[in-house]
């Protein structure tokens, strides 16, 4: 008897943990040391957790034995509800927070709850894959609106009206972006939200680098631009307070709730499936929320984060033939191949023979749904030296690499 894998899973990828890592392994395996630049993981990189959150969790071990209620503890769903609050987001309860193992837990649930087979769903492209892959698992359609490189890489609203069919369910922005480190204007998400508003559709908004900012920008929280427009924010602990392995999130419903019981209750219903979030993870929100913002030490001028994405910036584009836009947020460069310098015609294999010679492993752009080979997905979290060291290997590498 032969066990197949099922075919809901035919068209679900996520390139970022794909087959390039496996090959990847086996290379340390060999004892080869590579430079894992596929996932934003800041413990790989040294970064610490900061000390309050910690304690908060240790603290508590004897009270997470058992399990929470299934949206999560009440002391972390108050402090996530009094964040919003002071992000100007109105009319949120607790009873409107669910917590999570991770934000990934989180999207599956509110896509799970809401999407039926040929549903759709828009979503950026560039996208942060999961958000496609999920849609695709609930029998939905992922519909990729564009996002404009020579525009800041925003996404562009012509393109997303033009997608809108009596299918749409609703619309996905990722902002700061993931893979691009876009962070989007006040006014471009008015026009998102003026769309939803018109075709009675959800926002779903993923705000998980909301605190990873550079250059003075500033993030807008969309849910805080319209109380007419069902949203539902994710965010969580992974990214700004560096603990990714505690799998904490949070998802927010805010706006016109009444008109969404039927689908509420479909959330809560699979809130309850999963039993509970991790619980001794949960200690850690309040902490975080309340605590200091050390994340902001690292995006002030001369911050190690923002010394190093200035580095990766400078240094990809001084490469010939490569080109990046300057990240305003998150903790990623998407870098453009031209294709007069670079003739890529399979940017997978291109990332592939990348690991194999210089043992540096990035993600290809047609891993976050972009329709062309010419991008790369590159992580700054390693110290600047070593993103400088990295990157000009990779310069080497282009120099002599041909595909065609």
């Amino acid at each position: 008897m032969e066990f197949r894998q099922s075919s809901k899973l035919k068209d679900v990828c996520y390139e970022i943990r794909g087959p390039v890592v496996d090959r990847a392994n086996a290379l340390e395996e060999a004892g080869h040391s590579v430079l894992r630049l596929n996932t934003g993981n800041p413990a790989t990189f040294g970064f610490e957790a900061p000390e309050e959150i910690v304690q908060d969790i240790i603290r508590n071990l004897p009270n997470a034995h058992g399990y929470s209620d299934s949206r999560g503890i009440l002391p972390a769903r108050r402090a996530v509800v009094q964040y919003y609050q002071q992000r100007g987001v109105s009319g949120v309860t607790v009873n409107d927070v669910f917590l999570g193992n991770g934000v990934s837990e989180l999207i599956q649930m509110a896509v799970t709850a809401l999407v039926d087979d040929g549903d759709e769903v828009l979503v950026p492209m560039p996208d942060y894959p999961l958000w496609t892959a999920v849609v695709r698992l609930a029998g939905g359609k992922a519909v990729h609106y564009v996002c404009d490189e020579e525009a800041e890489w925003y996404p562009d609203l012509d393109d997303i009206a033009a997608k809108i069919t009596a299918r749409t369910k609703a619309i996905v922005v990722i902002n700061p972006n993931n893979p691009t480190g876009a962070v989007y204007p006040k006014e471009l998400l008015e026009g998102v939200l003026d769309l939803a508003r018109r075709h009675g559709l959800m926002v779903l908004a993923d705000e998980i680098y909301d605190k990873i900012l550079y250059d003075g920008t500033e993030h807008h929280c969309l849910a805080a631009l319209a109380d007419d427009v069902l949203t539902l924010t994710f965010n969580g602990l992974s990214k700004s307070y560096r603990v990714a392995g505690f799998r904490s999130g949070w998802l927010v419903v805010s706006g016109p709730k009444q008109h969404a019981a039927d689908y509420l209750e479909g959330l809560t219903m699979l809130s309850g499936m999963r039993l509970c979030p991790n619980v001794p993870a949960q200690y850690a929100v309040q902490a975080a929320l309340g605590g200091h913002q050390s994340i902001q030490d690292l995006v002030l001028p001369g911050g190690r984060l923002t010394e190093q994405r200035d580095v990766a910036y400078k240094a990809l584009n001084e490469i010939p033939g490569v080109s990046c836009v300057k990240p305003k947020g998150a903790l990623y460069a998407f870098a453009r191949l031209d294709p007069a310098v670079h003739r890529i015609v399979d940017d997978e294999q291109f990332v592939l023979d990348l690991l194999l010679r210089e043992k540096i492993h990035v993600v290809q752009g047609t891993g976050f749904n972009w329709p062309r080979p010419d991008h790369f997905r590159f992580v700054t979290l390693p110290r600047a030296d070593d993103l400088e060291t990295a990157i000009n290997r990779i310069g080497r590498f282009l120099a002599t690499y041909r595909q065609v």
